[in-house]
């Protein structure tokens, strides 16, 4: 059935000269051309037209990605959902259509999205572009596995289609590529049958990191499972944490649990929102410390339990609050996420995090999850722990995220590019040994002299 076009992002045909833009996380900012194309083929034709650029979604990339070096396009003017088969659950929308769009339209339908991120405001061209992972990467992968098939812009003007039977070699450099493969115009995703909007979820209180990784590992079963930690915590509570485990809500499980509730509730917006001149100092150790005690008590109180929540904010935690990326004030943050491979993860982290809380300003929402293998050469999963924490930009952050790079490195981890806005040449290339296959193709589609992002430019991708 063919679904209407959604609304255009308000954007100006063209910004030449360059405004300043910066990922979610603003930091760093850097001046780029922004065009805005309303079709694909106007796409491909600021791409034919200019080097040094690159595809940008929703901005939700948190470093340079998403930043060309002399030009940035725009895909939000790509919003349009083409088509839906409900007896295949396929659907096939232009790269600039949100999850957040996709939710809103097919959820109420008894529809879901498989693979989902940490927030429903990123762009399917994005999610494709970084592989994105949610909390059931340990069982059912990245959002990769629920694309059938994308067409793509080369940077000499061809569009291809990509899927793993045509151009196979392509597609699964895309997976992860940021963008740097092309720039990819519409895709045909996989939708996932549900039956209720809520979930099942069970909470656990794990006393430290060891208890937390058991604990994750003891419940690999369950379909999602993702970790709160409390990385100021030291000592013998050090790594403490909630396990949120949860699975989609049946209707038998929504009449038990929630007999009143409504089988697809109408998703309510919510009006909180950051200001923009919101003083970074609020967000201090002393505060920060003060909002993981009571989150811990709170979520500690009645575990074990299982009850109904929204898949909102289940999935989407921070989705609630607009503009929450202002609380680290004008300099901005990094985000920091690594992976760390199963054998050396308990010793990792738990030095990770030692040396973050003595530190004592990292972020009030740190969060460790279980991933599986990744779908591409660039995509960022391998089997073991992921941790992602966030720290406000200031002139000593650099050389301490260092010191966790060489731990990572050392124990064969590597860095998420999605959230990467700092970290050296060398690191990046310890982590990503399937970069050859990235390098080779960008060579052959004339894509490396053409295809240039803030990201690729300070890694030599």
């Amino acid at each position: 059935m063919p679904v209407a076009a959604l609304p255009g992002a308000a954007l100006s045909t063209s910004s030449p000269g360059g405004i300043g833009l910066s990922g979610w996380g603003n930091y760093p900012k850097a001046s780029s051309e922004l065009l805005a194309p309303q079709t694909p083929a106007g796409a491909r034709d600021h791409l034919l037209a200019r080097s040094g650029v690159v595809a940008r979604g929703a901005g939700r990339a948190y470093g340079d990605a998403a930043i060309g070096t002399q030009s940035t396009i725009s895909s939000r003017g790509l919003n349009r959902m083409r088509s839906f088969d409900a007896a295949t659950a396929r659907l096939t929308v232009e790269a600039g259509v949100t999850i957040a769009d996709i939710l809103a339209v097919f959820e109420p339908r008894g529809f879901f999205l498989k693979v989902v991120p940490g927030t429903k405001f990123v762009t399917v061209g994005g999610a494709i572009a970084a592989d994105v992972h949610g909390k059931n990467h340990h069982r059912d992968g990245g959002f990769g596995t629920i694309v059938d098939s994308f067409r793509l812009a080369l940077a000499g003007g061809e569009i291809v289609t990509c899927s793993r039977s045509e151009n196979a070699a392509l597609f699964a450099a895309t997976l992860g590529g940021m963008g740097l493969t092309g720039m990819i115009l519409d895709a045909t995703l996989r939708l996932l049958p549900i039956e209720t909007a809520w979930l099942r979820q069970d909470t656990r209180v794990a006393g430290n990191l060891d208890a937390a990784i058991d604990q994750l590992e003891s419940s690999a079963s369950s379909t999602y499972s993702v970790a709160w930690i409390d990385c100021l915590a030291r000592g013998a509570a050090l790594g403490r944490s909630l396990l949120y485990l949860a699975e989609h809500a049946t209707r038998r499980d929504k009449d038990m649990l929630g007999p009143d509730l409504e089988t697809f509730p109408r998703l309510r917006t919510s009006r909180l929102a950051v200001p923009e001149l919101f003083p970074g100092w609020l967000l201090n150790r002393a505060s920060m410390r003060v909002f993981n005690e009571l989150y811990f008590r709170r979520g500690a109180a009645h575990p074990g339990k299982p009850r109904l929540v929204h898949w909102d904010p289940y999935f989407f935690p921070l989705d609630a609050i607009a503009d929450w990326n202002r609380i680290y004030g004008r300099r901005g943050f990094v985000q920091y996420q690594c992976v760390i491979p199963l054998d050396r993860a308990r010793r990792v982290l738990a030095e990770i995090l030692d040396r973050v809380s003595r530190r004592g300003d990292a972020s009030f929402l740190a969060v460790l999850k279980q991933l599986g293998e990744g779908s591409g050469p660039m995509s960022f999963p391998l089997r073991g722990y992921t941790l992602t924490m966030d720290f406000p930009v200031s002139d000593a952050l650099f050389g301490f995220l260092d010191q966790l790079d060489a731990l990572v490195v050392d124990a064969g981890g590597r860095l998420y590019l999605a959230k990467d806005a700092r970290q050296s040449r060398a690191t990046f290339e310890s982590g990503y040994p399937g970069l050859a296959a990235l390098r080779d193709i960008r060579q052959q589609t004339g894509a490396n002299t053409r295809l240039v992002s803030h990201l690729s430019a300070r890694l030599g991708i």
